[in-house]
């Protein structure tokens, strides 16, 4: 993962206005590990990966820096 992946999360969120908290209860993961990505200390797992993807209607390529839309 790199640091676009962390990014792009924030990114998502602020436009979607949807709170660490909110996405976290929505993905079943605590609000630290929503944190945690945001910040590049952790590397989520293929699975919340594409729940990622799932929530803010992208594409995994999108959402891990492979593409710029």
């Amino acid at each position: 993962m790199n640091e676009l992946f962390a990014e792009r999360l924030k990114e998502l969120r602020a436009e979607q206005g949807v709170s660490q908290v909110l996405l976290a209860k929505s993905l079943g993961v605590s609000k630290g590990i929503v944190s945690l990505w945001e910040n590049g200390l952790r590397e989520p797992t293929l699975s919340n990966l594409v729940a990622l993807a799932d929530y803010f209607c992208v594409s995994l390529d999108f959402l891990t820096g492979r593409t710029k839309d």
